[in-house]
C-alpha cells in the first residue's frame, strides 16, 4: 500500500497523510505517492486547499533514504513534484509535528504555508555532515526564506533547529503550542476555502514569480547531489555505516540526528 493517502474532506479541501514508520524516511514510494496526488488534482478547479501531515510519531517528512536511492523515480520526477506543488492553483498547508529534514524539509519548503508544533517539530538539512549536499531545493529555497547567512549555518552545520527558531527566521509560517495547532490550521483552511478559487490561485502565482527559484537552479542542485553520491568521501562513509540498524537504534539516532552527525564527524577527525 502507498505510504501516501489522499482524502477529500469537502469539495474545496483535501488532506494528504504520509505514513512511513518508524522514522518517516523519504522513499521512492513516498515521491510516487505524492506525485500521484498532484496528478489527480491537476485539472480539479474546485479544490482550493490541500493539507499535508504525517501519521508517523515524531516525524513529519524525514530525509531521503539514501540506502534505497536506487528505488527513486529519478531527478526529473522529484523536480516535477516540487515545482508542481509550488505552481498548483490550490494552497498547500503543512501541519508539522516532528522531525522535518533533508528531502522532507525540501518538500515542506515547496508547500505554501507551514505550521509547526512548538514542542514536537525539528528542522534540518543534514546532507553536508554525511559528505553529500542538499539536492532537492534546500540550497535554493532556504536562502530565500531565511537569508544567506542563516541558510549557510543550517546547511553547513547539519544541525537540528527547533520550531521557535524556525518561526523567528521565517523558515515556517508560524509555530504554535501543540494543543492549538490543529484548531489554528483548521481556521486558516476554512477561511481560504471560503474565498474565490481564481483569486487565490492568481495571488499565489504572483507571489511565486517574486519569491521562488527557477527550475533550472533546482535541476543544477539535483545534478550536483548526484555527483556527490558517487564521490569517494561519501562512498567511504556509506561503506563504514552500511550495516542496517534495528528499529530502536534507528529511532534513537533519527530523533537526535543533528547531534549524532556532529559526534560522528568528531570521531572521524580524531576528536579535533
Amino acid at each position: 500500500m502507498s505510504p501516501v493517502q489522499f482524502t477529500r474532506e469537502s469539495p474545496a479541501v483535501g488532506r494528504v497523510v504520509v505514513s512511513d514508520p518508524p522514522v518517516g524516511l523519504m522513499t521512492g514510494a513516498t515521491v510516487r505517492g505524492l506525485a500521484d496526488v498532484v496528478a489527480q488534482l491537476v485539472d480539479d478547479t474546485s479544490i482550493k486547499v490541500v493539507v499535508f501531515e504525517s501519521s508517523t510519531d515524531d516525524f513529519f517528512l524525514n530525509h531521503f533514504d539514501l540506502a534505497r536511492i536506487d528505488e527513486f523515480p529519478g531527478g526529473e520526477a522529484w523536480l516535477d513534484l516540487v515545482v508542481a506543488l509550488s505552481e498548483a492553483r490550490y494552497v498547500t498547508v503543512a501541519v508539522i509535528r516532528g522531525r522535518t529534514r533533508g528531502g522532507g524539509n525540501e518538500l515542506a519548503l515547496a508547500l505554501d504555508l507551514r505550521y509547526a508544533s512548538r514542542e514536537r517539530a525539528r528542522f534540518g538539512q543534514p546532507e553536508v555532515g554525511t559528505a553529500v549536499v542538499p539536492g532537492g531545493g534546500g540550497t535554493e529555497r532556504l536562502p530565500r526564506q531565511i537569508g544567506r547567512d542563516r541558510a549557510l549555518e543550517v546547511i553547513l552545520t547539519s544541525a537540528d533547529y527547533d520550531a521557535d527558531t524556525a518561526e523567528r527566521w521565517g523558515w515556517v509560517t508560524r509555530a504554535l503550542d501543540d494543543d492549538r495547532l490543529d484548531e489554528h490550521v483548521a481556521g486558516i483552511v476554512a477561511r481560504l476555502a471560503s474565498f474565490d478559487g481564481d483569486a487565490l490561485a492568481t495571488a499565489k502565482a504572483m507571489v511565486a514569480r517574486a519569491a521562488l527559484p527557477p527550475r533550472s537552479d533546482l535541476e543544477l542542485a539535483y545534478r550536483t547531489f548526484q555527483e556527490r553520491m558517487v564521490s569517494p568521501s561519501y562512498l567511504a562513509r556509506a561503506a563504514g555505516g552500511s550495516a542496517p540498524l534495528e528499529d530502536d537504534r534507528l529511532l534513537a539516532a533519527e530523533l537526535d540526528l543533528g547531534t549524532v552527525i556532529g559526534e560522528a564527524a568528531r570521531r572521524r577527525a580524531g576528536g579535533a
